[in-house]
């Protein structure tokens, strides 16, 4: 190994939001941090472009952030002194229903009530039933959510505010399809709807064990934050967090795409870019690309146990994605003009609706009627398009093994712009231009969106908490000393909230840190239970 590498602290492979959250909580710490990015910029799925048409600035892939308003994690950061500015649509999430009836979730309690209880009247009590008890739990919820698993301390602090009773309730929840659920809850479509439409930001179908917890916690924070964008373009959020790194000593290096991790004596030491660069890391390596990425591309197999590489080939993706983004004249023109006050709308499933779209693609179809996910950008925040005009974008979920052209792609896109249409008559003519993008041009956008995939692999229960990647700890600690698993792949998983990020940050200071030799140990003894 070349002894005129440049050496560091600690190097961070890849400057999506994980990777920036875990560089600053280490140069927060004093160390020397090195980002290395492949892309142009960093960001990642976080990052604004004109996509469409001159004026519209369309977000590349996330755009609506609640859990990264919630997070305490971002919000420890103080972004707001680096330039972010949260901004809100009237109303965070409507639901379209197939006859045009709108269910509304609005940051105003009664205006959500008054919505859900046009469905059923016993439906208002029971949503207010549901936020008061969200509310009482909040802090130590989200806390024990983005600690380090077993999130000791908040966990047990929440189970002292749930109680016995409570809590094997609240575990019972965290078990549950949405739609038992959603039924059990609520009597009318409304309020059941916008629990089970909030699950559809997983891969997790109404009928799919765990994916209650998501729907409610979505739903939940809706009614608590919103669903808020950064204003100028989600790539706002990423600009801030790498000021904040820049100002606190720490680098980002784009256009330096990571190829290998070195290892010596069952230690990450270093890493080579596609150059042929090195760098050493002194103390640590935190990796942001998927679990498969990291352990079967950039690592040498040999370092890694055999049960783990065999428990790896059974990993879980997520379902692929179709996105387009539109340059719209005019706002969607609804027949249903609630619909236009959300900065989210969900299309057009009733619940066998969303249990027939989970069907197709289970079977490798393509749905023919997809349940879309809609975003009005202008609508939330007005710096993204020209006055009187709109930026939004639609995606929704297809089969793993399809084959797309530019042909196909073109033909899912115009069918796709039929259910808006469907809803919004008029709403074809004022498409100015479009983008369209499906699975492997996202992963081209973003290498960690493997096959269209945005979560970093399924949220279903059977790769969530300690069988995240694999079954195992559940934490950012790899089979490798002083390598460290950082992206969506890992506990907490996916969307914007930096939990993995500061979760493999933190581990890395405790690693070296005082005492840091025992926690070797214990973590050794651990894996070596696990994978043996």
């Amino acid at each position: 190994m070349e002894t005129s590498a440049e050496t560091v602290d600690a190097v961070v492979v890849g400057a999506g939001p994980n990777g920036l959250v875990a560089a600053n909580t280490l140069a927060d710490a004093g160390w020397e941090v090195l980002v290395l990015e492949a892309a142009e910029t960093p960001g990642g799925a976080v990052r604004t472009a004109e996509l469409t048409a001159p004026g519209f600035r369309n977000d590349v892939c996330s755009a609506f952030y609640p859990l990264g308003a919630a997070s305490p994690v971002i919000s420890a950061l103080g972004l707001e002194d680096y330039g972010l500015r949260w901004r809100h649509a009237p109303a965070p999430l409507a639901h379209v229903l197939p006859d045009d009836r709108v269910a509304l979730l609005s940051r105003d309690l009664d205006r959500t009530l008054a919505s859900v209880a046009q469905f059923d009247p016993a439906d208002a009590d029971a949503w207010r039933t549901e936020f008061e008890f969200f509310t009482s739990v909040r802090d130590s919820l989200l806390d024990a959510l983005f600690q380090p698993f077993p999130p000791v301390r908040a966990a047990a602090r929440l189970g002292r505010q749930l109680g016995v009773a409570d809590g094997l309730r609240f575990a019972r929840m965290v078990t549950l399809p949405v739609r038992v659920f959603a039924e059990e809850r609520f009597g009318g479509a409304g309020a059941q709807l916008l629990f089970a439409g909030n699950a559809q930001h997983t891969d997790l179908g109404p009928s799919h064990a765990g994916g209650a917890v998501f729907g409610w916690l979505l739903a939940m924070l809706a009614q608590d934050v919103g669903f808020p964008v950064p204003e100028g373009g989600a790539g706002r959020l990423a600009i801030a967090l790498t000021n904040r790194l820049t100002a606190a000593g720490g680098r980002v290096a784009c256009q330096r795409p990571v190829t290998r991790i070195h290892t010596a004596g069952g230690e990450a030491i270093a890493v080579s870019d596609a150059s042929g660069r090195l760098v050493r890391a002194r103390r640590a390596v935190l990796a942001t690309v998927p679990a498969p990425v990291l352990y079967q591309e950039l690592l040498d197999p040999d370092v890694l146990p055999a049960r783990f590489r065999d428990d790896l080939r059974r990993f879980h993706w997520d379902d692929p994605t179709v996105k387009v983004d539109w340059a719209l004249s005019r706002p969607i023109p609804w027949r249903n003009p609630e619909a236009g006050q959300a900065g989210t709308v969900h299309l057009d499933a009733d619940m066998n609706g969303l249990a027939d779209y989970h069907h197709a693609l289970a079977v490798g179809r393509l749905p023919e009627d997809p349940f879309l996910l809609l975003g009005q950008m202008t609508t939330a925040d007005d710096t993204r398009s020209p006055a009187g005009t709109e930026s939004a974008w639609v995606y929704t979920h297809v089969p793993r093994d399809h084959k797309w052209d530019r042909d196909s792609l073109r033909r899912f896109a115009d069918h796709l712009e039929a259910v808006v249409e469907r809803h919004a008559p008029g709403f074809t003519g004022h498409i100015q231009a479009r983008a369209v993008h499906g699975p492997d041009d996202l992963f081209h956008i973003d290498g960690n969106l493997v096959g269209g995939a945005i979560n970093g692999g399924t949220a279903a229960i059977h790769q969530e908490l300690f069988f995240r990647p694999v079954p195992g700890l559940g934490r950012a600690d790899t089979p490798v000393d002083r390598l460290y698993l950082a992206g969506a792949s890992a506990h907490p998983g996916g969307a914007v909230h930096g939990g993995p990020g500061a979760n493999a940050a933190r581990a890395a200071l405790r690693r070296s840190g005082r005492g840091g030799g025992a926690y070797r140990k214990v973590i050794e003894r651990l894996h070596a239970a696990v994978y043996r």
